[in-house]
């Protein structure tokens, strides 16, 4: 464990943990500060291909920042200032993260942790969890950064209600809205997430980061084609994983076996 972190390795699959389950996995400036380090080693490690994000335990994905460290990281405006930066610098790196990345929520996913749940791709639920963005019920303002990934995912005018009013939307209403992709018994959350990742994890690596990057510049602004993003869609043409999938495997009429990583 790095500062309430723990992370595990197993079949391509890394599994990111805030591990503070005594204390519904609420998040600590530590953590904050250890989570960009931990993205970048999972990014530069060729053996990993997913990335899922969770909290310890079953109460809780996250309970948002330990508020219990206010009065001495967000006294002033001052020191708020540095701990927004480190809030900041977590969530763009998992955002930024060339790998999917999925965030598997049971329980309650509060504040900081509604955040890096935003942060990630992709957002499993199970029937128990509950979201909630609460700056008005604290007397903060939430990032630009931060408020633009809430409303890239549910629209201007449902980000404004969740953080308008402060209220937890139950998983149901999180399924409606599109704050997630899915949502199963809390019993099935683990082995619907684990199959999520195996796919994602078989399919041709340089589409999925591809894809990715290219959704994400969407999302920015951009409307056309560039250097970058065309250079992507025809670079894929070379690789071996398009002769196995596009060729090989279809004349074969199997399942592609890819090998890019």
């Amino acid at each position: 464990m790095v500062d309430g972190i723990s992370v595990t390795r197993a079949g391509g699959t890394a599994t990111v943990i805030l591990d503070r389950a005594s204390s519904r996995n609420a998040i600590t400036l530590a953590m904050y500060e250890a989570l960009p380090g931990i993205v970048a080693d999972l990014d530069a490690d060729p053996a990993v291909k997913v990335v899922v994000v969770r909290g310890a335990g079953d109460a809780a994905c996250a309970a948002g920042a330990d508020i219990k460290e206010f009065q001495q990281v967000r006294a002033d405006s001052t020191s708020a200032r540095s701990y927004n930066e480190r809030v900041a610098a977590a969530e763009t790196a998992l955002a930024a993260l060339s790998k999917p990345t999925v965030a598997m929520v049971h329980g309650f996913c509060i504040g900081g942790g509604c955040g890096l749940a935003l942060a990630c791709d992709l957002r499993l639920a199970d029937d128990n969890a509950r979201f909630g963005i609460t700056p008005a019920k604290l007397g903060l303002v939430y990032s630009l950064e931060s408020t633009k990934r809430l409303v890239d995912v549910v629209g201007p005018a449902r980000a404004k209600w969740i953080l308008m009013t402060g209220l937890q939307v139950p998983a149901e209403e999180a399924l409606r809205i599109g704050l997630v992709e899915r949502v199963v018994p809390a019993t099935a959350l683990e082995d619907e997430t684990a199959q999520l990742v195996r796919l994602l994890g078989s399919r041709a690596q340089f589409s999925v980061r591809a894809t990715k990057s290219i959704v994400g510049r969407i999302a920015s602004g951009q409307t056309a084609d560039d250097d970058h993003t065309t250079g992507l869609r025809t670079s894929s043409f070379d690789t071996d994983d398009y002769a196995e999938g596009a060729v090989r495997a279809f004349l074969e009429r199997r399942e592609p076996a890819f090998t890019w990583n």
